[in-house]
């Protein structure tokens, strides 16, 4: 369940108990994997090859409206961020999903068209329209409801709780891994250049994470504090479960 009380104002936390140094933190923060979407009936069906195309294409389709809502909730964080150190890199996300164009000024021009096209040729690939995809047509109320939730929150929380917010990152390269390794074999109709998003989040997504992480472990130092950043990591694990629970319930899930 998608926590609604998570932005309002809460009283100083006070907690007794001895803050967790970064090793121990860090590693109750990689323990909330556990409730990672990867391990969602919904999600186990896409990898383990008994989904349709009509759940495929669903799938894809749902998730593009949180794809086009990554750099949204990236710009609320450099809004809301007063650290240009931070900025400088945080700002790669965006790029990473928006695409850029590159190139000397008086040579030729280059251009990355980034993630959220990546996932357009996805859509394509598994046989959606470029149309049907971006005018979101199939996006299911629960699913927009849920992504807006995480938008909202990123552009209301102090930034650092919406950095702490994005660590799910620290889980994605396997769901991604799993992606590639499986879906050939049981998708081979899926033209292979259709899962470049997945080869491209396998290396951007671990380094995302070293940013995240450390920026989490430096502001997150007294126990309260440590406890409510792993209340903000669950809030985001339950916005990508509760997608799942979503598209489960509208697609249906195969025994």
């Amino acid at each position: 369940m998608i926590r609604s009380d998570i932005l309002l104002e809460m009283p100083p936390l006070q907690d007794e108990r001895a803050p967790w140094d970064r090793t121990q933190f860090e590693q109750a923060l990689r323990e909330r994997g556990a409730a990672y979407h990867i391990h969602h009936p919904f999600n186990v069906m896409l990898n383990t090859g008994r989904a349709t195309p009509e759940q495929i294409r669903g799938w894809v389709a749902n998730r593009f409206y949180y794809q086009i809502a990554i750099p949204i909730k990236d710009a609320a964080i450099l809004a809301n961020c007063p650290d240009r150190e931070v900025r400088r890199g945080w700002v790669q996300r965006i790029l990473d999903h928006d695409g850029f164009e590159y190139g000397l000024p008086q040579g030729d021009k280059q251009f990355d068209a980034g993630g959220i096209e990546a996932w357009i040729r996805l859509g394509l690939a598994v046989g959606l329209t470029r149309e049907e995809i971006t005018d979101l047509r199939h996006v299911l109320p629960g699913v927009r409801f849920a992504v807006d939730a995480y938008v909202n929150f990123a552009r209301k929380a102090p930034w650092q709780e919406a950095v702490c917010s994005s660590l799910t990152e620290l889980f994605a390269p396997a769901i991604h891994r799993e992606r590639l390794a499986t879906w050939p074999e049981h998708y081979p109709w899926i033209e292979s250049q259709g899962l470049q998003y997945f080869r491209n989040r396998t290396s951007q997504a671990p380094r995302d994470v070293l940013q995240g992480l450390a920026i989490t472990l430096d502001h997150f130092r007294t126990r309260a504090q440590q406890e409510r950043a792993l209340q903000i990591l669950t809030f985001k694990l339950d916005i990508l479960w509760s997608m799942n629970d979503v598209m489960g319930q509208h697609y249906g899930v195969a025994p």
